[in-house]
This record gives structure tokens, C-alpha cells and sequence, in this order.
């Protein structure tokens, strides 16, 4: 501490810091006090009377050359800095007040953040002369004094541990955001008084310019001493008032903004501007307007400049029209699909990367070195690329922001987030102390021993005063080794590597039959030799392919990327039992996103998608059809099925998805409900393929997946509604809740679902019939009635609508009371009423496979009881029987039908042949009608087996009948999805059923001969 007869001190106090650094230290020293005699600011005193702010400032000298020079020629500021408080606080919220009250001086000083008028035309602003030359230098002046102001605190706090490494990157990202929108208000200000108002040429309106940040300013983590990369842009063409282009203004405008913060004057430069960004690089013209920029990246955009647009946001001027401009931009980054070519762009990327850094011997450099940087950007960017354009969330220019969502999203382990985030924080606190040291932009590793001391006191490390460089080097390599082995899992950028070992596959052979190298004789003897079942089929339809138009003019990326699958497609097919069947299959797919070629890369960049996608294609047409209209599916095979979810999960992870929508995001609701409806659609029968899910458990997940796409969409209408119309009064006279209900019938009922089943459907409510809705404020009321009638028309027009990626379901109501000419949703009164009064049998044989399944919890009980209720009526067997047989009756003959006029009898079809599916179900409907009055556990389930399984505890038959029956039944759904699964999307279902083989529907002999004898026994007393 200073000796209190002593003003000042003799020399600063350091012991705190490595001896070695004391000298350095003494002779910055001696400059203050030298300068104070000749302009006394007050500082050593200030120093002498705070022994702690002396300590720190020793520490932020041994940092930073820069800081130094700054205090000893401008103490003045150090002095303002700690008697405002500044050095203890975040103030990156206060820079553009601080900064438009500085500029306060200027003539014809705009107000803070004005923006254009968009609704008239602006009056001419009459302003008196002012020198122009004078005040852009004034201008320049300013900006440049607050700018080391700013840096000062910035370096000291960073340096004294005051800021975190992101804090600290965020404070330079708004203080070059602060010193953009400011200045740019200012230019446009007085060009305005020069030229006249920019006016739209469509619109009418005022403009300004738009400024968009890119790279780290865009990501709010610019560095101490960073480039500032943006470009410009406006948004649309006319010109001012004054007879001035739009394009001439903005052009003037941007170069002005350009010199004021760039150009080094005696007080320096703000901001060194990178204008190379924008389209066209440094040829481009330096502004243009949107509609010239959404043209540039749609027909031009380069890969790296994807890249580079993730990270872009408006840092100044038109807020609104930048906004409106990213909306048009961003699919130019995020596509709609999963883009696994951001992973080949990006390792083209990071190898031309690679050969820079060995031509300038840059081995050490954190940025562009291996494990740098760069390396955690890529890895971080490529996954957001890939995903982003389903996910939202991951539309995120900040890296720390979408390393939380990656994390969150399940889309790299929590530990490998951590572990980048960690190595990254020490990777840029490292760059800021480079960087904060002579305020240059560098990211290499000093080479004098006395500057690496001094970095390492700045990164206390071990702790100030025993600093030491070998000590930083170790820690430093462990990070870089964490992010090169992430970075090579990722991205997988070993130049030594090449693709054909990464699939250990030798494909120089299968190369040369794609290229069509080698002549027929050789193409045959090479497919024979790789176990192609039919060569000359396969080599024919491979040479067709390479003639269709389509692959004839696709561009040289395209056919470079498909020199890259096509080998390794014909070698995994090789792998398959039938690889000739598969390739036919296949091709349907490959044939249908020809031009879109992210997909072939999404296979070529994962061998075990690849195997999954040939496995299921050569086992399945339904599959190889399925994904040739819906490639986006394609990114499902990424993963297998251990086990089928449990329909909680399924719940759950519809609902988070649906949440990462906005509310009224009414197309991308039903987009994203269609792809969840799709994607589990594929699982499923990747799992009955592959066999590790039964015939039941194939059966309940699809009907899981059905009843929790009916739960959403049951929700997002009723949501809709109530905003639109308020909430309908039930019977009871409350409101508020939804009363209403979606019965579900059929094979929806029976947990019965397959690929393509229709959603038999019936819908109730509880609403009082004579009763508004009940409104606030902007709400339209409705009849209660009325309410839900518009509910049910909504849900079966999010069900049933065609998008560019089909329908969730085809919707049948026919069921409903009094069926097409009944109303479209019934009260439960109502309902109860019909089938007590005017049901047919067959009706009522249909609410045995009827359950509720979605909507209101009160209603599904309701229903329930109901049910049960009607069910198990006392009932004449004889006349039950015979309404049975008939309806029966009736449909063999429509079977015969529609087989043709004088036709034998058909062959035998699974579903309503003689002796199939339709016998047991009849069958079991029969029970259910004839005993539950007696046997209530009849009642307890709508699926076929635990019916059967409730018959046989309750004596109806014999547990041996049942078990054939049921063995018959498990057999025959099998087999019909087997079949199901060997036919088109179409209409898989009623080929299988009709033309299933000889062969084929041999193993169910005997189980017809079982379920035809159950038949007979079970009616024979009945059938006359």
C-alpha cells in the first residue's frame, strides 16, 4: 500500500505478477508519471488512494500493450471509467444512448433509432447548410474516442475476470452493433438533406438501408479486436424525391457507413469492415435490394455461403424489412429436409482449410489449426445445417444457443455439448487475450518467451503469479485434442481417409460398371461375381437410368455425388439375397430425388442407413414405393428400433414438436403432423421386416400413432375455434372445457390398424344446443351446436387434406347415426337414443369394435359406460343370429360380385373369404350380443383376441376352441400384413387380399378348416 505522506506511487505495485514482468511494467510506469507532468489527469493519485484498482491496472499492463498505451496517453478515460463505475458493470444496453449523446455536437442530429415512415409519404426535411466535410470528421472523431473508451473497459474487465469470455463477446458484438445502427442514422440523415428520401417503387413508402451482421457480430460473439462482416441491403427499387435511384443512395449511404468506421485516422479506426459476404464477393455491388439478393442465393448460392448465413441477423437500420428479409433468406440455409450435404461442403470446407494452414505454416494458429475454432463451429453449424429446417429451434446464430439445443434435442450426447463448450470458452478466452494484447487481429501463438508469459499472466494460469506457458500448452492440447476427436466423429475430415475404406468397400471395380468402363461381357461377369441374381436385367436398367434426361442433365456436383453412391449401393445390394430384386426396387427411389440430391448424399454419408434402406427396399415394394414418394423419411433409417414406445412417448413427442410451432403455424402443424404420422409408419414396418415386432405389436402401434395424431388434432382445432368463436356452454350451463369426443370404430377400435386403414370415426358432444358461446373481447359467438359442427368439419379437414407430403388419414363417418344423411357430430343423448331405438344389428355389431379415443375424459368414461350399457341388452339369439347370417350372406355375395358375373368362385381372400378374418370377427361380435347381459368381461376390451380370451373365463367356449381361434385370427392378420407389405402404397390391402397365391396361403389351410368348424358349431342351430 502507498506510504500516506506519498501522493502517488514511486512504482507501481506488481509483486503479485512474475518478477520477469516488473521491468516491462516500470517502464510503462515512468511514462505516466513523465506524462503527468505535462497534463495531469489525476490518475496515479486515483491509484495511490484505491490499492486494488492499482493491482489491476499492473495486471491489465502485463495484458495488454494496447491498454497500456491507452492509459498512459489518455489517462483521462481510465479516470472517467472508474469514477462513473463503469470497469464494474455491463453497459452493452446503454452504448447507443452513451454514443448518440456524444454525436449530441453534430448538426442535424437524427433522433435515436429512427426509423422510416411506412405508411405516407415523408415531407421534405428542411435543414440549414451545414459543412459537410467537417462533420463527417467530427463524426469520425467521435466514433473513434468512444471506441477506445470502450475497448479499455472491455480489455480490463475481460483481463481482471469482471466478464465471462461470453459476456465479454457480446459487449464488442453490441458495441459494433451500437456504433452501425448510430452512425448509419446519422449518414442517412444528412443524405436524406443531400438527396431526398428514399422512396419504394411497389410501395410508396420511406426506406432505409438494412444492415445484416455476419459471422461472429452475428452471433453476438465478436472478439476483442474483430473484422466486422456485413452486408447491405434495401428493400426495393425507386428512387428519392429528389430524382435520385434507390440503388445510387444506398450505394453513397454504404460507403459512407464503410469509411466512417473503417478508414484509420490520427484517433485510429472503429471497426475493420469485411464486405466480401456479400453475393458476388468483391465484385458484387456493395448494396442491393431484396429481391436481387433472394434471386443471388436461390440460383447462385455457394455451399460455404449456406454457411456463412446461419449466423446473419440485422445489427442496424430497417429492423422491420430485415426481419422480412432473413424470413426470405433462411431457406436458403435450412432446408426442409435433412441435409446431410452440409457434412461434405463442410469437410470440402475444412480441408481447403487444411492446405492454407500447411502453405502458411499455421499448425499453431487456434482458429484455423486442428482442433481450433473453426473445427467447433463446423461441428456445431454442420448439425444445424442438417437439421435445422425441421427443428426450428436450431435456427439459432449464437453457437452457445444451438449447443443448448443440440444437447436438449437429443442430437449429440449432453457430454460431448459440454465437453465443446468447455474446450470452445477456453479456445476464445485464449483469442481475446491474443487479441486484447496489441488490440490485432490474430489468433497465433507468440513465439518470444516474455509475450508468452504475458498471455499466460493474462490467462492466470496456473494463477498469476506463478504463470506459466507449458503449463497453458498442456491445457491448451487437451482441449484441442477433444475438439479434433469430436470434430473427426462429426464431421469425419481425415484427407488420408478415402470413402471407399470408410465403407469398407473396394469399389474401384463397381466404379468402373457405373461409369460404364467396362463392356457388357465383364459388366455381367462382375454382377454375377457380386451375386446379382438376374445380371443382364440389373446392367440393362443401370445403363437406362444413366440415359433418362433427368440424369443426363444434372449438374457436375449432382453426378458427383451419385459416383460416390452408386458403388456403394451396388455393393451393399450384394449383400442381399436377392440384390438384382432389390436393385429394381431401389432405383424407384434413386429415380424420384435425382435432382435433389441431398438425399443420395444422406445414404452415402451412413453405411448403416444405406443397409437399412436396400434391407427394407428389396424385402418390401410398399417400402421401396413409400420412400420414392417420401425421401424425407429417409433420415429414420439413421437409427433402429430396439423396442416399440409405449404410446406415452409417442404422445410426448408429438406434442414437443407441435410446441416448437407457432399457434397459428396452420400448414406446418399439418406438415409436421403428416411426417410424424409417416416417419412411424416406416419404423413399423422396418421393424416387421426385420422382424423384431409381432403381427400385435405391429397392429398397436400404428393405432397408437393414430390416436395420438387424433389427440393433437382434436386439441389444435378446438384451440383454433375458441380463439375465433370463445368456448360453448355444455348441458351442465359451465364452460371452458372441451366436451367432446371422437369414437373410433373398426380397426381404430379393434387396435386393429394397418399401413393404409381408414379412421372409422363418429363424433360427440355434450354441448347445450340452444346455448352461444360464450366471447371476450374480437370473439365471434356461435351456436354451441354450431361450435361443434365446425369442430368436427375443422378435424376431418386436418385429417383428411392433401400437403406436399399427403394426407394423415382418409376419414369415414358412415357409422355415425343414421349414417351420410345423419348429422355430422351427435349429443351422447342423442346418440344413445339411436342405437336403443333405430340401430340395425349391424350397427350395433360395430359398436362391439367401438372405443373412444380421444377427447374429453368425462365423455370417454361417459361413452364407455354407454356402451357397455347397450351391449349387453337382453336380445332374441334366434333373431340376433339371423340378422348375423344374412348380413353375412350379403357380403359373400357381394364378394362374388364383384369377381365377376358367371365366375367361379373367387380364390380364397384372407380378410372375407370363407373361413377369414371377417368369420372371426362375426363370430366374436355374436358373443359379445348374445352373453354380456350374463358375461359383463365381454364388455371390458374392443379388440378381437381379449375378447376371445374374456369368452373362454367365461365359459362361452371351450379354452381349447379359443385358442385355435385365436391362432387362427393371429395367423391370418400376419399374413395379411406380410402380403401387405409385397404390394404398392396404392392400395396394399385389398391386392393382398385378392390375390394372394396358392403357395402363399397354403400354411392357412388348416386354420380356415379351425375357424370354418368354429362357424358351424357356433350357428349351426341358427343357419337354415
Amino acid at each position: 500500500m502507498p506510504d500516506s505522506a506519498n501522493p502517488v506511487f514511486d512504482q507501481l505495485p506488481c509483486d503479485h505478477l512474475p518478477a520477469a514482468l516488473h521491468p516491462v511494467l516500470e517502464r510503462y510506469w515512468q511514462r505516466l508519471l513523465e506524462r503527468e507532468q505535462d497534463a495531469p489527469s489525476g490518475l496515479p493519485e486515483l491509484l495511490a488512494q484505491q490499492g486494488r484498482l492499482a493491482e489491476q491496472m499492473a495486471l491489465v499492463w502485463a495484458a495488454s500493450d494496447y491498454a497500456a498505451n491507452v492509459c498512459i496517453e489518455k489517462p483521462s478515460l481510465l479516470v472517467e471509467l472508474v469514477k462513473s463505475e463503469e470497469l464494474l458493470h455491463l453497459i452493452k444496453d446503454d452504448y447507443a444512448q452513451q454514443l448518440q449523446q456524444a454525436l449530441a455536437e453534430l448538426s442535424g442530429q437524427p433522433e435515436l433509432n429512427q426509423q422510416p415512415e411506412r405508411n405516407q409519404q415523408p415531407e421534405r426535411n428542411k435543414q440549414p447548410e451545414r459543412n459537410q466535410q467537417s462533420d463527417e470528421a467530427q463524426l469520425k472523431s467521435i466514433l473513434r474516442q468512444f471506441q477506445q473508451r470502450q475497448m479499455l473497459r472491455l480489455i480490463w474487465r475481460d483481463v481482471c475476470k469482471l466478464s465471462t469470455v461470453r459476456e465479454t463477446a457480446a459487449e464488442v458484438s453490441a458495441l459494433a452493433e451500437a456504433c452501425l445502427d448510430v452512425t448509419l442514422n446519422q449518414l442517412h440523415h444528412w443524405a436524406v438533406q443531400a438527396h431526398g428520401e428514399p422512396i419504394g417503387e411497389r410501395s410508396g413508402q420511406a426506406m432505409k438501408m438494412v444492415v445484416l451482421g455476419m459471422g461472429k457480430l452475428g452471433a453476438h460473439e465478436l472478439n476483442l479486436s474483430s473484422d466486422i462482416d456485413l452486408i447491405f441491403a434495401y428493400p426495393e427499387s425507386g428512387e428519392t424525391d429528389k430524382g435520385v435511384s434507390c440503388q445510387q443512395f444506398f450505394l453513397r449511404l454504404g460507403q459512407q457507413l464503410v469509411d466512417a468506421l473503417d478508414a484509420v485516422t490520427a484517433d485510429g479506426f472503429v471497426f475493420r469492415v469485411d464486405m466480401r459476404l456479400r453475393p458476388y464477393g468483391g465484385e458484387g455491388v456493395l448494396v442491393c435490394s431484396f429481391d436481387a439478393m433472394e434471386n443471388y442465393y436461390q440460383s447462385q448460392g455457394r455451399d460455404w455461403e449456406r454457411y456463412a448465413m446461419i449466423k446473419a441477423r440485422t445489427v442496424a437500420g430497417d429492423s422491420i424489412a430485415g426481419a422480412e428479409l432473413m424470413q426470405r433468406l433462411r431457406p436458403f440455409s435450412y432446408r426442409r429436409y435433412l441435409d446431410f450435404s452440409a457434412f461434405e461442403s463442410l469437410r470440402s470446407m475444412k480441408q481447403q482449410i487444411n492446405k492454407q494452414v500447411r502453405k502458411k505454416g499455421m499448425s499453431q494458429d487456434i482458429k484455423l489449426g486442428a482442433g481450433g475454432i473453426r473445427e467447433v463451429e463446423f461441428v456445431i453449424q454442420a448439425l444445424q445445417m442438417v437439421h435445422g429446417g425441421r427443428d426450428k429451434r436450431l435456427q439459432q446464430t449464437s453457437l452457445y444457443e444451438a449447443m443448448a439445443v443440440l444437447s436438449e434435442g437429443g442430437y449429440l450426447p449432453a457430454e460431448t455439448v459440454q465437453a465443446l463448450r468447455n474446450s470452445y470458452s477456453f479456445l476464445r478466452d485464449l483469442e481475446h487475450k491474443l487479441q486484447g494484447f496489441a488490440n490485432k487481429q490474430t489468433q497465433s501463438l507468440p513465439a518470444s518467451a516474455q509475450e508468452q508469459l504475458r498471455v499466460a499472466v493474462a490467462m492466470a494460469v496456473p494463477d498469476v503469479r506463478s504463470a506459466d506457458w507449458s503449463t497453458l500448452m498442456s491445457i491448451l492440447e487437451q482441449h484441442r485434442d477433444i475438439v479434433r476427436q469430436h470434430f473427426t466423429d462429426v464431421i469425419h475430415s481425415d484427407e488420408e481417409d478415402d470413402d471407399s475404406s470408410r465403407h469398407d468397400v473396394d469399389d474401384d471395380a463397381l466404379q468402373g460398371l457405373w461409369q460404364q468402363e467396362l463392356n457388357e461381357k465383364a459388366a455381367l461377369s462382375l454382377l454375377t461375381e457380386f451375386g446379382y441374381e438376374a445380371p443382364e436385367r440389373t446392367w440393362q436398367e443401370l445403363i437406362d437410368f444413366r440415359k433418362e434426361k433427368v440424369f443426363q442433365t444434372l449438374p457436375a456436383e449432382s453426378r458427383t455425388r451419385f459416383a460416390r453412391f452408386m458403388p456403394l449401393l451396388l455393393a451393399t445390394l450384394a449383400t442381399e439375397k436377392t440384390p438384382s430384386v432389390g436393385f429394381t426396387r431401389v432405383m424407384k427411389m434413386v429415380e424420384a430425388v435425382a435432382r435433389r440430391t441431398a438425399y443420395i448424399v444422406l445414404l452415402s454419408e451412413n453405411p448403416g442407413a444405406m443397409k437399412q434402406f436396400v434391407r427394407l427396399c428389396t424385402a418390401s415394394p410398399f417400402v421401396a414405393e413409400f420412400l420414392s414418394k417420401h425421401p424425407v423419411l429417409l433420415d429414420e433409417l439413421l437409427t433402429v428400433m430396439e423396442k416399440p414406445p409405449e404410446k406415452s412417448e409417442l404422445q410426448a413427442e408429438l406434442a414437443q414438436g407441435l410446441l416448437r410451432l407457432g399457434e397459428d403455424s396452420f400448414e406446418e402443424q399439418m406438415e409436421y403432423l403428416r411426417y410424424f404420422k409417416l416417419s412411424h409408419t416406416l419404423q413399423v414396418a422396418a421393424a416387421q421386416i426385420t422382424g423384431t415386432m409381432t403381427v400385435m405389436k405391429v397392429s398397436d402401434y400404428l393405432t397408437f400413432t393414430a390416436e395420438a395424431v387424433l389427440e393433437q388434432v382434436l386439441a389444435l382445432c378446438w384451440q383454433h375455434l375458441v380463439r375465433k368463436h370463445g368456448y360453448p356452454v355444455n348441458q351442465s350451463g359451465s364452460h371452458g372445457t372441451m366436451d367432446f369426443v371422437a369414437v373410433a370404430y373398426g380397426k381404430l377400435g379393434g387396435i386393429e390398424l394397418s399401413y393404409i386403414s381408414d379412421l372409422d370415426l363418429v363424433f360427440l358432444h355434450d354441448g347445450a344446443l340452444d346455448e352461444d358461446t360464450v366471447t371476450s373481447d374480437g370473439q365471434k359467438c356461435i351456436n354451441s351446436r354450431e361450435f361443434y359442427t365446425r369442430m368436427a368439419q375443422r378435424v376431418i379437414t386436418m385429417l383428411g387434406t392433401h400437403t406436399m407430403s399427403g394426407k394423415l388419414y382418409e376419414v369415414d363417418m358412415r357409422l355415425r347415426p343414421s349414417g351420410e344423411s345423419g348429422l355430422l357430430v351427435s349429443t351422447l343423448p342423442a346418440f344413445e337414443q339411436y342405437q336403443q331405438k333405430e340401430a340395425w344389428t349391424w350397427e350395433q355389431q360395430a359398436l362391439v369394435r367401438s372405443r373412444a379415443v380421444a377427447g374429453s375424459a368425462a365423455m370417454i368414461a361417459d361413452y364407455e359406460a354407454l356402451r357397455a350399457g347397450i351391449l349387453s341388452q337382453t336380445r332374441d339369439t334366434e333373431a340376433l343370429a339371423a340378422d348375423v347370417l344374412k348380413m353375412r350372406k350379403r357380403m359373400r355375395e357381394e364378394l362374388t360380385r364383384k369377381a365377376g358375373r358367371g365366375a367361379a368362385q373367387p380364390p380364397f381372400v384372407i380378410k372375407q373369404g370363407k373361413g377369414g378374418i371377417v368369420d372371426i370377427e362375426f363370430m366374436v361380435q355374436f358373443i359379445v350380443l348374445s352373453q354380456s347381459a350374463q358375461c359383463k368381461a365381454l364388455l371390458t376390451y374392443s379388440d378381437n383376441i381379449r375378447i376371445l380370451e374374456a369368452a373362454a373365463g367365461c365359459g362361452v367356449l371351450s379354452a381349447q376352441e379359443i385358442e385355435r381361434l385365436t391362432q387362427a385370427y393371429l395367423a391370418l392378420r400376419a399374413t395379411l400384413h406380410e402380403f401387405a407389405l409385397q404390394y404398392t402404397e396404392a392400395g396394399p390391402e385389398s391386392q393382398a387380399t385378392e390375390a394372394a397365391t396358392a403357395e402363399a396361403l397354403a400354411p392357412l389351410a388348416d386354420y380356415r378348416a379351425d375357424v370354418t368348424r368354429m362357424w358351424q358349431q357356433v350357428f349351426s342351430a341358427y343357419d337354415q
